[in-house]
């Protein structure tokens, strides 16, 4: 930290060394650039300059960051909000949402991160809700250990398949256009479908006009609440600026955008974030915990 603090007195006080110090910064970025040209360069991420700049004159490892532990379901329980703690967004722990017969209660939160040229960028923040009903579904996983919960697909199915809503409450921690959104939504959910129909098609074709030419800004959220096993409702909410951004999950849409109804893209989406391949390892662990966690509380019922 010391470190740090000086390095920021030297760029407010002394402005050759200043000079010296960012023409050093661009020769390690053209170097870096030139050695990962396969993976993309760190061009495209100059947001991040500030920060890569001192990870790579500080004694942490460079360019590594830790998984945070999953968010505690415990603490969702007894708070008005649950933070996740890999980007901070705070998640309310009930919400009532459009189409939806009651409130949902907070399961799990965790986020989504792609990587450009090795770093790690955190893109949302994720959190799954479902009716308190889906205790009474899930009798027989009362006892089981969140690591055993994690790894039993059948759970998920029987989760999915409950004729009760869950929704997935999506927060941007940094801005996107709608189609890169949906470019990369689509990639996890097309190979999970191995045959098309025609419904499927226009689910997804519905799916997608959502998306394109949208702007995605830092702090806006997407709501895909699942009815059932072939309805998804899709409601979008930008981001106010009246609000600071680690709590832009306190939003309660009240239109939905779009219906989306196939039965193999609802599974597909929902095989996205909670299957055996999840897109978010920290949201499914997160999830886990905080289910193991309530049957054993409620008993099952």
């Amino acid at each position: 930290m010391a470190s740090i603090i000086a390095i920021s007195t030297i760029f407010c006080n002394n402005s050759s060394l200043q000079t010296k110090i960012k023409t050093s910064y661009i020769n390690q970025r053209i170097s870096f650039n030139a050695t990962n040209d396969k993976i993309g360069t760190i061009s495209h991420l100059s947001t991040f300059a500030p920060h890569i700049f001192l990870k790579r004159n500080s004694n942490a490892a460079p360019f590594h960051t830790p998984l945070p532990k999953a968010a505690s379901s415990s603490s969702a329980l007894s708070s008005e909000y649950t933070e996740e703690p890999g980007t901070k967004v705070k998640f309310q722990t009930m919400v009532n949402l459009p189409g939806c017969s009651s409130s949902l209660s907070l399961l799990g939160a965790g986020y989504r991160e792609k990587v450009f040229a090795i770093i790690g960028v955190k893109v949302y923040a994720a959190a799954l809700y479902a009716n308190q009903s889906i205790f009474s579904k899930l009798d027989s996983w009362k006892g089981r250990s969140a690591s055993e919960v994690q790894k039993d697909s059948s759970l998920y199915d029987a989760i999915f398949q409950a004729s009760l809503e869950k929704s997935l409450h999506i927060v941007l921690v940094r801005g996107v256009d709608g189609k890169t959104f949906w470019d990369a939504l689509d990639e996890a959910i097309s190979p999970r479908i191995k045959s098309p129909t025609p419904v499927d098609e226009s689910a997804l074709s519905t799916f997608r006009s959502i998306f394109q030419g949208r702007s995605l800004k830092k702090g806006t959220s997407i709501f895909l609440t699942w009815l059932n096993s072939s309805k998804i409702l899709v409601s979008i909410t930008p981001f106010s600026h009246l609000k600071r951004v680690c709590v832009s999950s306190d939003v309660r849409p009240s239109v939905v955008d779009a219906t989306i109804e196939s039965s193999n893209v609802t599974y597909a989406l929902f095989d996205v974030f909670f299957g055996q391949n999840p897109v978010s390892s920290t949201l499914k662990a997160s999830v886990s915990n905080g289910l193991a966690a309530a049957l054993l509380k409620t008993g099952g019922h």
